[in-house]
């Protein structure tokens, strides 16, 4: 009788949290890939004009002193500025959404990927709470702190049946 020459890889257990984080990883990428279109499409366009019929659309005032501020400001910006937000946005968005296909197939690189990014953005939130706080920070800090600590702590049995 021949010996069962292949080998059988240990199935990987359920990581809910893990899929909480590819699903909000999935959906940045989304918005962020959807939010560089829209940049693309403004490239072309009078930015104070299409601001002035946002305000109107929204009954807001546009002799407002903040949103005059805004309308004199969006008059320096010009196409290869908006343009170039868009190309940032855009790679920013690819990142993001190869970072959670990466992590769904449960691929090492992406964990620590996604710790590495998480990471960086604890050292800018941690900033702005010192500098600017605000309610939306504390939020995305704490994400990103659980991102980090969850993917580096768990790392050895997230990503095990990828390492041979």
């Amino acid at each position: 009788m021949a010996a069962d020459t292949h080998i059988i890889k240990p199935k990987p257990r359920r990581a809910p949290t893990l899929y909480f984080i590819i699903g909000a990883k999935l959906i940045k990428g989304t918005l962020a890939l959807a939010l560089a279109l829209f940049i693309f499409k403004l490239a072309g366009q009078d930015l104070s004009e299409a601001f002035d019929r946002l305000l109107h659309w929204f009954h807001l005032d546009p002799e407002g002193r903040f949103f005059s501020e805004v309308g004199t400001k969006l008059d320096t910006v010009t196409p290869a500025n908006v343009r170039g937000v868009g190309i940032i946005t855009m790679l920013y968005s690819l990142f993001s959404l190869v970072e959670g296909v990466g992590l769904m197939f449960r691929a090492s690189w992406a964990g620590w990927l996604a710790i590495g990014e998480s990471a960086f953005f604890i050292t800018i939130e941690v900033r702005e709470l010192v500098v600017r706080p605000h309610g939306v920070v504390p939020g995305g800090l704490a994400f990103n702190v659980l991102i980090v600590w969850y993917l580096f702590a768990n790392r050895s049995w997230l990503f095990r049946h990828h390492n041979g």
